[in-house]
């Protein structure tokens, strides 16, 4: 065996760990639901909004873990645009242009069902959860080329910029001067940090705290803190070299963090947010607008978006299919897209912050729609079948 394939790449790993731990989070959404619908819904409920500290276990959850979530998040795209899969323009034309209408066309899709104040959830359907499209493609092993599970991967890390970017301009409370002018001290000594060549992960991490806690206060959402810290972590471009050989921070710190992320925080994510308790909403909510502008959303503004502007750019030119990759399973991939429930989950609860009918509401269509995309594209791909040249036949 070559150190090549000893040491598999950054991207690879990726893959790997995020589709073990789609299957994770599936089982930490069923648990979840059945826990609503029980006698033991009230009381997991009760818990959830309990107080420890300053925050309830609901708040510490999703607005601590998660930040960690983000500083993941913000490290793999840092890494992929910097020295991976998107560093250079013609590997992101393709995932680029399909993520831009991933996120255009169900927003769209979705303000086609809603007008007013429910207007405001136009973002959730926008979004693809990476761990379980990724799950659902460990499911079929060899039947998707490898070039396929990369294109998914590198929409993915797009589709989360995009998401972090609305969530940074569209769903910021009222700002707090004070704590947002510490926040950007903060965020200077850690570019200063960077500028100095700052090795040690130690005072990365500390000012980290201290920004977390300032972003909380100031009224941007405080998980973009774990962004706002990734892209001020140092990283090394190492053309030629394995993943496996490089050891700057940015490099320990997301091989540090990732089976934490992916095992426990977006698991207790899940078990905490997917609880939702269908049985007790009045038959109104499974067809009220938001339920069904988030589901559409998801199931046909993804797919629509996703394999239609994916067409278009390669029709007209502009880049190349994913090798060995036909047209349906393109058409599979971008059903998977429609799986939105990590990313979609939180931005409903910033979309509908004090209407817990609302939320419901949105992530019965978030589940509804991620389910029904999943299955679609699942046995899409499995009864895909692929050539040497990239044709299905």
């Amino acid at each position: 065996m070559n150190h090549a394939q000893s040491h598999p790449s950054a991207i690879r790993r990726f893959l790997e760990a995020q589709s073990s731990a789609g299957l994770v989070l599936m089982a930490a959404a069923v648990v979840a639901l059945i826990i609503a619908n029980s006698p033991l819904g009230p009381g997991y409920a009760a818990m959830l909004h309990a107080y420890v500290g300053p925050l309830s276990l609901e708040h510490w959850i999703n607005d601590g873990l998660m930040a960690v979530f983000f500083l993941l998040v913000g490290l793999e795209i840092k890494r992929e645009v910097v020295d991976g899969q998107l560093s250079t323009w013609p590997r992101r034309v393709l995932p680029g242009i399909a993520a831009a209408g991933g996120m255009i066309v169900p927003a769209l899709i979705y303000l086609a069902f809603n007008a007013g104040p429910t207007a405001a959830g136009w973002a959730i359907p926008a979004a693809t959860d990476i761990a379980f499209a990724l799950g659902v493609i460990a499911l079929l092993g060899n039947r998707v080329p490898a070039s396929l599970r990369v294109f998914l991967a590198a929409l993915a890390i797009i589709d989360d910029l995009g998401a972090v970017l609305i969530i940074a301009l569209f769903y910021t409370a009222d700002l707090s001067l004070p704590a947002l002018a510490g926040a950007g001290a903060a965020l200077a000594v850690l570019i200063g940090f960077n500028l100095f060549k700052v090795r040690r992960l130690s005072p990365y991490l500390l000012v980290g705290i201290v920004l977390w806690v300032l972003v909380l206060r100031s009224g941007i959402h405080a998980t973009l803190a774990g962004v706002m810290l990734a892209f001020t972590i140092p990283m090394e471009r190492t053309p030629g070299r394995s993943d496996h050989a490089c050891v700057s921070p940015l490099h320990r710190l997301e091989h540090a963090l990732h089976l934490p992320v992916s095992f426990l925080i977006v698991p207790v994510f899940g078990l905490a947010n997917a609880a939702v308790p269908v049985l007790g909403l009045p038959p109104s909510a499974l067809v009220a607008p938001v339920t069904l502008g988030v589901a559409a959303g998801l199931l046909l503004g993804k797919v629509g978006g996703v394999f239609g502007f994916a067409s278009i750019a390669v029709r007209l030119g502009l880049a190349d299919r994913p090798a060995h990759a036909g047209r349906l399973q393109m058409l599979g991939v971008a059903l998977l897209c429609g799986i939105g429930f990590t990313m979609s989950i939180f931005i409903t609860l910033l979309a509908f912050p004090s209407s817990p009918l609302l939320q419901a509401e949105a992530k019965i269509g978030v589940l509804a729609g991620s389910l029904i995309s999943g299955l679609l594209g699942y046995f899409t791909l499995r009864w895909a079948k692929r050539d040497s040249g990239g044709n299905v036949r």
